[in-house]
């Protein structure tokens, strides 16, 4: 490392946190300072524009699109203060060293730096992976120059995103409502949601039946299960079977639909009859271990295992990088150095024996195209890994869980293949009315689990088998006959597609080539923050708003929103970083059109700055704002419209006078687009006649009307100035003045407790619950608010506060006492789905098991297989992490630069400069990179 007695060096990272750790493994002639982030970004309208440019057509973007789309940059006013101190800090330096992250932000941060700063000593660019002593004196020892071409790219990013943000928007605005967005990414997002959410409106279930048989070979006491799958030779139905949009098993597909009068005949006319194997197929399985985390994969498991929202997981992940735990956490490099890797596999060696080391190390190509936000995969930081244990006591909880789930995807990344055998058997049975019927069973065992030791990923699917899952089957052989000990015909119904969740979109939007991994995480917080999403759980349920604004996209801008399109351009920017295209040559063509470009392209159809101008007319704002729902059984259109004030439903005979009055409805908040079904719709109407409220009566104490009424939040009973929600299983249109007089004696005084405090019973949004003070309880159902007792109150919240209070439940089935230890065995409904218990020890039910089929004696091997590993180890209690230094606020900037010289005033127009990403808001334990995306 450089050194010299005389020699002072200033090293500028972008927060506290990181500036904390990286000065303790420099020496006392380094001073490491954060810059809080961006110190400079393009205006956010007019009026933070210099008074000299105001007046110029292109002011509200900031951008100059007449002198080679020059933007300009001013400096945010709450990182004024810290330029100063920067400033001032600089005169006692003899070397400069910008020490922001090596993406291309970062490497735009650092070229901001540079032009804010002006230096006069010499200017380094310092790069790291890691926050090692090691990886940070590495770091100053070689330093390097800026590269511009990841600034070119970067700038670029964030012109395309202002110009495509501001003039889009500005159509929303006028057309759906004020205060809207638009944005090469989140617009894109919100339609994969959109689309989701049409299939599932347009979906139409379907049910189908099967007979699932429980049969017994004679070399083994285990019974199995297999099941029906063709009948003379024709395949039954399974849901893929069947269409979507009509419910109807698809034209020409040639199955059996089997109904339950069908499945229960066929069961029937199945019992006592002979079964026998008439095909056994055996095939080794092989599976290799999962690529060590990326941004995105890490943002999906976090989502699956850890419940952590994309957000979140990223604060949470810097935190780690910050403090030295982790290496950078924007990457979509799967690549592993040769340190780790040694390091990995040491690990290996030592805590699961040198068995499970791979002969040759296992090295990984990602499918990222373009890869290059960082050059190595997201893994415990350092050439020794840390293992959970040993740094649980110096993280919080979400800290030690994510480093954690860190540490096993690396050590499994380096692990052998988990290697076991999968079998096939077609049985066949023949009915006395010669009906030929062939069941299926299929198994696997895992002979040696490999990686799977350290980590098994989790999947969107809650139907698909984890990796571990085994299905165990007895030897069989062709010929060889079984006994039928039951057949149980089974229903089904089909499922409309999943909504996604955040890991879901992002794993879709990467498959996609959508966005970038310094992106995500700002474009889930986005389309929430807009309006555009809402969550029920995890999922990701889109408003009417979001519907609204991509139907005006996809009809009036449709390359706008167009996936392919929307890939290829981060596949140019990721050109422009790597120094084979034009900044200039790309966004001049895409703004005012020209020849390049496919046919359709936006440059083809005249740029972007046209095609805004010149369909801003053709657009017509009702249509827009309707989105149809169905045609109901009186000829009427039902259409929701997206108003002033939030969704409405309106109904109407086609063809009707555009003035004329049609029937409205309000739509309560919450309400997902896929339960506008007809009956939901009528119900809604119905509430709705005669403005919205029916009489009941009136209040026998009072004297009042009684009325039920449509709210915002659905539907409520009033009288005088008490109102009450209904309860879920309540309906407005068949609600009695009984059942209104007893709900508005909600909240409802159970009692006080010793020191005389009340203790109330509620009717929340989220269920019912009690109140004493600040402490509250759920009930375990509605009925509880009129029949809980004092003394019932009082247990509740003497009792420890759960995530959720809730009844014990009864079990699901009970199976009788396990034969090896004799105790009752019972499947029970669980947080995470059944599991078979014996009082001491659990067993989830695995994806291939049902709550019907599984044997005694496979719940006694479950249950003897968690008996041998023993209780799971208690962690060690978690220190609170220590909060770093508050950042600053963002806020707007307020200088320019040009790239080539030095600006002579605070504002200025700047040729070439780099834009902000967009990223999670910003957390005392750690300082963020402005959110100044458009995207």
């Amino acid at each position: 490392m450089p050194n010299s007695a005389n020699t002072k060096r200033l090293v500028i990272v972008e927060s506290p946190a990181k500036a904390k750790t990286i000065s303790g493994y420099l020496g006392p002639n380094y001073l490491v300072e954060a810059s809080f982030g961006h110190v400079r970004d393009l205006p956010v309208g007019k009026k933070d524009m210099p008074d000299a440019l105001k007046s110029k057509p292109w002011a509200y973007l900031g951008v100059d699109i007449d002198n080679d789309f020059t933007p300009v940059y001013v400096i945010s006013a709450d990182r004024r203060r810290q330029i100063t101190r920067l400033k001032d800090l600089l005169k006692q330096a003899d070397e400069v060293y910008l020490a922001t992250d090596e993406d291309r932000e970062g490497e735009a941060i650092a070229w901001h730096l540079l032009e804010t700063l002006k230096p006069k000593v010499p200017v380094k660019r310092m790069v790291f992976h890691e926050i090692t002593r090691p990886a940070i004196q590495a770091a100053v020892a070689n330093p390097r120059e800026i590269n511009r071409a990841l600034v070119d790219a970067q700038e670029a990013r964030r012109i395309l995103d202002r110009l495509y943000g501001y003039d889009v928007s500005t159509v929303l605005w006028k057309k759906v409502q004020r205060n809207l967005s638009a944005g090469r990414v989140q617009s894109v997002a919100t339609r994969i949601v959109v689309e989701r959410e049409r299939q599932r409106m347009k979906f139409r279930a379907a049910d189908y039946w099967d007979i699932l048989a429980r049969l017994l070979a004679e070399n083994d006491p285990r019974p199995f299960n297999a099941t029906l799958i063709a009948i003379d030779g024709d395949r039954v139905a399974t849901g893929r079977d069947f269409d979507p949009e009509t419910g109807k098993v698809r034209p020409g597909s040639g199955v059996i639909h089997l109904d339950e009068q069908g499945a229960r005949g066929l069961a029937a006319r199945l019992e006592g009859r002979p079964f026998k194997v008439t095909r056994v197929e055996e095939k080794p399985y092989r599976r290799r271990p999962y690529p060590p985390f990326i941004t995105s994969t890490l943002q999906q498991e976090a989502a699956r295992k850890l419940r952590l929202s994309s957000a979140n997981t990223m604060r949470v992940a810097q935190r780690l990088y910050e403090n030295g735990y982790i290496t950078y956490m924007r990457t979509d490099s799967v690549n592993l150095s040769e340190a780790a890797i040694a390091a990995a596999r040491q690990q290996i060696h030592d805590l699961y024996g040198p068995g499970q080391v791979p002969a040759q190390p296992r090295r990984y190509t990602g499918k990222v195209k373009n890869a290059q936000e960082a050059h190595e995969a997201i893994r415990p930081a350092g050439d020794t890994f840390r293992t959970p244990g040993e740094v649980a006591n110096e993280l919080n909880a979400d800290e030690r869980r994510l480093y954690e789930l860190i540490w096993q995807r690396t050590i499994a990344s380096q692990m052998n293949d988990a290697v076991g055998n999968s079998t096939s058997v077609r049985i066949n049975a023949v009915t006395a009315q010669q009906e030929s019927v062939d069941f299926a069973a299929t198994g696997k065992t895992i002979t040696d689990p490999g990686f799977l030791r350290a980590y098994v990923e989790s999947s969107d699917d809650e139907s698909a088998e984890a990796d571990d899952a085994e299905r165990r089957l007895p030897v069989m052989v062709k010929g060889q006959p079984l006994t039928e000990q039951e057949l149980v015909p089974t229903g089904h119904t089909t499922q409309p597609p999943s909504r996604y969740t955040e890991a879901s979109l992002v794993k879709a939007m990467e498959e996609l080539g959508i966005g970038r991994p310094s992106t995500y995480a700002s474009i889930m917080e986005t389309i929430n923050n807009r309006g555009y999403v809402f969550k029920r759980g995890q999922a990701l349920i889109p408003s009417f708003l979001a519907f609204a604004v991509i139907g005006l996209l996809e009809q009036h801008f449709p390359r706008l929103v167009d996936y392919d399109f929307t890939a290829s351009m981060e596949n140019v920017l990721d050109e422009i970083a790597n120094g084979d295209e034009s900044a200039v040559n790309f966004l001049h063509p895409f703004y005012f059109g020209g020849d390049t470009g496919d046919e359709g392209s936006v440059a083809r159809q005249g740029g972007l700055k046209r095609m805004v101008t010149e369909r801003l007319g053709e657009i017509d704002a009702r249509g827009i704002n309707s989105i149809p729902l169905f045609r109901d059984d009186a000829g009427r259109d039902v259409v929701v419209r997206v108003g002033k004030f939030g969704p409405y439903l309106q109904r109407f005979l086609p063809g009707a006078p555009e003035g004329e009055e049609a029937d409205r409805a309000t739509i309560p908040e919450g309400l997902a687009p896929d339960e506008l079904t007809q009956d939901k719709v009528a119900e809604l109407f119905a509430l709705s006649a005669g403005g919205g409220e029916r009489k009941l009566g009136e209040h026998p104490e009072t004297g009042e009307p009684v009325v039920v009424k449509s709210g915002r939040y659905g539907p409520y009973v009033s009288s005088g100035e008490k109102t009450a929600s209904l309860l879920k299983a309540q309906s407005p249109d068949q609600l009695t003045l009984e059942q209104a007089l007893t709900l508005l004696t909600l909240p409802r005084t159970v009692g006080k407790d010793a020191e005389g405090e009340d203790i109330i019973a509620f009717s929340g949004r989220y269920g019912p619950y009690i109140k004493r003070g600040k402490d509250t309880r759920s009930l375990e159902n509605e009925e509880q608010l009129f029949t809980l007792s004092l003394d019932q109150a009082l247990a509740l919240l003497a009792a420890p506060k759960t995530r959720k209070a809730a009844a014990a439940k009864p079990p699901l089935r009970e199976m009788g006492n396990d034969p090896a230890t004799e105790k009752p065995l019972v499947i029970k409904d669980g947080r995470f789905g059944p599991y078979v218990t014996d009082g001491e020890f659990n067993a989830s039910l695995r994806r291939s098991q049902s709550v019907e089929s599984l044997t005694v004696e496979e719940a006694s091997e479950m249950l003897a297989e968690k008996r041998a590993k023993g209780p799971a180890p208690k962690k060690a209690p978690a220190k609170k992490a220590t909060a770093a230094k508050k950042a600053a606020p963002e806020k707007k900037a307020t200088t320019a630069a040009k790239k080539t010289t030095a600006a002579k005033k605070t504002t200025t127009a700047a040729k070439k400069a780099s834009p902000a990403k967009k990223a999670a808001p910003k957390k005392a334990t750690s300082a963020r990179k402005k959110a100044a995306s458009d995207e």
